[in-house]
């Protein structure tokens, strides 16, 4: 009898990856791109000059870049080990299945709505849900952030009947197809517009219509793919996975105390003082969409943080009033509404969001009576459970270790430019996307990417009599989509590890996906050399 085939593990995947990158800088030449300033005065100008370097084939430094990857993704590592634990704390509460069950309640009595049977409850919550992650990724270009709500979202989607790539899809690949189709985002549409000299967030109108298409198709898909599951869950690829989130779910509750502790109220009265005295230091709040270094893209200034807390003090007493675990999911919902806040109106970064779900679960702990030892017992266990997710995240950071220090970027994005010369303006627009597209696998940074590429690409459009604007299109659609599949994405690596999901069963699930993305992309592009579109 044959043997069947074992598929390998995530960890030795990406093993292989480094081991393949390694021999690439055997065979492909170094080089750099180099800054070049000319003119003088008012008509200074920078351009990227490609320079051939020595070679720096990788040898021994193969096994330094597991270190170097640790160092490298080190903010993504800590911070998701430091959710794990806080959310581990917060579950011995079991506040969130309580949440999950009394939601399920609540979809169960809409169902017996004839409006609601005929849309299907599911179905509307799917998409209100995708929708809401997806406008994030647009308007201010959430990413790590969704690696939090994996934990929230899976569970979520298993006790829909669905599985754990539904949760994922919910809200990471939600937050990629905003993400890719980006409306206002700074960080990729802003960085790049302003190398090619563009007014900031010009193209609006276009960029919008593009991000609705991307979203019909891409949560199409996923509603498509969950109504399948929904009738047959051991056809999903990550079904013996999923066990693990099935016996969390089928976790007794009977036994979970719903009796307000005097803890509760000293967690309240502490966090309540806490608040307070920011929504005194924080009358106003300056909510920026788009760039506001730049002072474009607008923004408009409320007194977010004083209401904030006003509802947080009114809802806290509700809460306490009634079960525990009700205040435990007040806590974390106004935790989801301070990340909104914080990221939009004060610039957050993973090392304060880290920071604020950490405080919730201190807070947590103390409301449900647990104490030093006990809630340090249970963060280490969260941060145990949560450690593979870390360390393939590090592991993957060692792909880019790799082919930074072999030198073989530049080269690779130099051959691809060249192959652009005296080809049509749509076959060049296509070439120009595709390069995009294949060096997002090498620089998974959209910031990083647009630094490197828009000054190479921008005057090369002048040349060929496609608009920067077009090129601009060119470099969003191709940092976006394949963000969702390449393994140097350490946040695609972290959401994965997180939801229990193998990377080559995320791979065959969302592979076709990524191709229908992927021409959809070229398909949107057309217009922008063919059509005359407002701001191209």
């Amino acid at each position: 009898m044959m043997r069947k085939r074992k598929i390998p593990h995530t960890y030795v995947i990406v093993f292989y990856i480094i081991i393949i990158s390694a021999l690439l800088t055997w065979i492909i030449p170094g080089g750099e791109y180099h800054e070049v300033t000319t003119g003088s005065g008012e008509s200074l100008t920078s351009s990227m000059e490609y320079r051939q370097t020595g070679s720096q084939p990788q040898t021994w430094e193969l096994f330094a870049a597991f270190y170097k990857g640790f160092v490298k993704q080190a903010g993504i590592i800590i911070f998701i080990l430091l959710i794990g634990g806080a959310f581990w704390i917060m579950n011995a509460s079991r506040a969130i299945d309580m949440g999950i069950y009394s939601f399920l309640g609540f979809t169960g009595r809409l169902k017996q709505n004839r409006v609601m049977q005929h849309i299907g409850v599911e179905n509307l919550i799917i998409i209100m849900i995708m929708v809401l992650f997806s406008l994030f990724g647009a308007i201010f270009g959430m990413s790590e952030e969704t690696i939090a709500f994996v934990i929230i979202m899976v569970p979520l989607a298993i006790s829909m009947g669905y599985d754990s790539i539904t949760g994922v899809a919910m809200c990471f690949v939600a937050a990629g197809l905003g993400f890719a189709g980006a409306v206002l985002n700074p960080f990729t549409i802003g960085i790049a517009q302003g190398i090619a000299g563009l007014p900031l967030f010009s193209g609006l109108e276009y960029r919008m219509f593009c991000w609705l298409v991307i979203n019909i198709i891409g949560i199409g898909f996923v509603l498509r793919y969950a109504m399948r599951i929904k009738k047959n869950p051991r056809l999903s690829p990550v079904w013996e996975n999923d066990e693990y989130w099935r016996k969390r779910g089928n976790e007794e509750t009977e036994g979970i105390t719903s009796e307000v502790t005097p803890t509760a109220w000293i967690s309240f009265a502490v966090l309540a003082a806490g608040i307070t005295l920011f929504a005194i230091f924080n009358p106003l709040t300056t909510l920026s969409i788009g760039d506001p270094t730049e002072g474009s893209g607008g923004s408009v200034t409320l007194p977010l943080v004083p209401v904030l807390a006003a509802l947080f003090l009114t809802g806290g007493i509700v809460t306490l009033r009634k079960t525990l675990w009700s205040y435990i999911l007040h806590l974390l919902g106004f935790t989801i509404l301070f990340l909104i806040t914080g990221v939009m109106g004060y610039g957050w970064y993973i090392m304060e969001i880290a920071t604020l779900f950490f405080a919730m679960g201190l807070f947590a702990g103390i409301a449900i009576n647990k104490g030093g030892n006990d809630i340090t017992k249970l963060f280490l266990e969260g941060a145990a459970d949560i450690m593979p997710a870390a360390l393939i995240v590090g592991l993957a950071g060692g792909i880019i270790v790799i082919l930074e220090e072999g030198k073989i970027i530049g080269t690779i994005l130099h051959s691809a430019a060249s192959s652009m010369d005296n080809l049509g303006e749509t076959p060049t627009m296509g070439v120009m996307y595709l390069i995009q597209t294949f060096i997002n696998v090498f620089i998974p940074s959209g910031s990083a990417k647009a630094a490197l590429t828009m000054p190479i690409m921008a005057p090369f459009s002048d040349l060929i009599g496609i608009s920067r604007q077009a090129t601009v299109m060119a470099f969003q659609f191709g940092d976006g989509f394949t963000n969702m599949i390449t393994p140097t994405s350490g946040v695609l690596i972290g959401v994965l590890g997180v939801a229990k999901i193998p990377y080559n069963r995320w791979v065959k699930w969302i592979t076709p996906l990524m191709v229908i993305l992927i021409i959809l992309g070229f398909l949107l592009l057309i217009p922008t050399i063919s059509m005359d579109l407002n701001g191209f």
